[in-house]
């Protein structure tokens, strides 16, 4: 029997386009899954060979206070950006949703942000957040005689590192947004304010309901970027101070390239592949009941 006629007795020509995506996610993901697992048993610096030490960089990680601080941490974050990432960039969007003349400079305007690398926006953002800088000189000429130490202090750290998230963030999510809009018929808006539902009524009755699928979608991106973050926390504070502003992918890099604690680092890894698992798990149960509901 020719080999096409096996191939298609069996349907197998499925699987051989597959095989191509298969063999790329197993070399860039699969398998280094695996090897960080692998790692995360051992105790590796780069230079020795791996000693297997079993669950012991666990039972270290279940006892290290600056890792509950920074889990701490990326759980405030999550749970003060993601809203804002979720609400702020749907009035954004509602902003920009209309037939104006220049209203697609408007648009540029706020996506302008995005198209920001995060190193030159960290670096401007830090010389705004100076103790000599823009902000604290606009506050001292209201009235404050001393300005906010708002990357010095462990009060304001954390907190300053969300604001340039946010800005960073809002025209990526507006786009999102701004695409689901548009694809709403205007005969409801229409039929809406003859039923005397006008103004923010009319956002609440119509747009809400109907963006629901969208507002999922932007809160689960949001969610798992924000467990992600660590940029922002390198250019800008280096997770200081007193690790205030240290998230998970940040300790993460710190002890696995800095203290070259490989084995650790991928222990703490894990435990980051977990929060983001069960974000997706979420995120599919949130998905399939908001599309059932829609």
């Amino acid at each position: 029997m020719a080999f096409w006629d096996i191939i298609r007795k069996y349907r197998l020509v499925p699987y051989i386009f597959l095989l191509p995506a298969v063999a790329i996610l197993s070399i860039s993901v699969f398998f280094p899954a695996l090897q960080a697992f692998w790692l995360s048993l051992t105790r590796y610096d780069l230079i020795s060979e791996p000693q297997l030490i079993g669950l012991q960089n666990f039972q270290r990680l279940w006892q290290d206070d600056i890792f509950w601080q920074t889990l701490r941490n990326t759980l405030l974050y999550l749970l003060t950006v993601v809203p804002c990432l979720t609400i702020l960039p749907l009035g954004l969007a509602i902003l920009v949703n209309r037939q104006l003349r220049g209203i697609h400079w408007f648009r540029t305007f706020f996506y302008t942000p995005v198209a920001i690398s995060m190193v030159v926006a960290g670096i401007a953002w830090k010389a705004l957040y100076a103790s000599n800088g823009v902000l604290n000189q606009s506050l001292q000429q209201l009235g404050l005689e001393t300005g906010i130490p708002w990357l010095t202090s462990p009060q304001f750290a954390l907190w300053s590192v969300m604001v340039v998230t946010v800005w960073k963030g809002l025209g990526y999510y507006m786009v999102i947004y701004l695409a689901g809009l548009q694809a709403i018929p205007g005969e409801l808006y229409e039929a809406a304010t003859l039923d005397g539902s006008d103004g923010l009524r009319k956002h609440w009755d119509i747009t809400i309901p109907l963006m629901r699928p969208y507002l999922v979608l932007v809160a689960v991106i949001s969610a798992i970027s924000a467990t992600k973050v660590f940029e922002e926390i390198y250019i800008m504070t280096q997770g200081g101070p007193l690790n205030s502003s240290k998230t998970v992918v940040y300790y993460l890099y710190e002890q696995a390239f800095t203290n070259l604690e490989i084995g650790y680092g991928c222990a703490i890894g894990l435990v980051l592949f977990l929060v983001i698992f069960i974000l997706s798990l979420l995120n599919l149960y949130v998905s399939k009941y908001t599309i059932n509901n829609a």
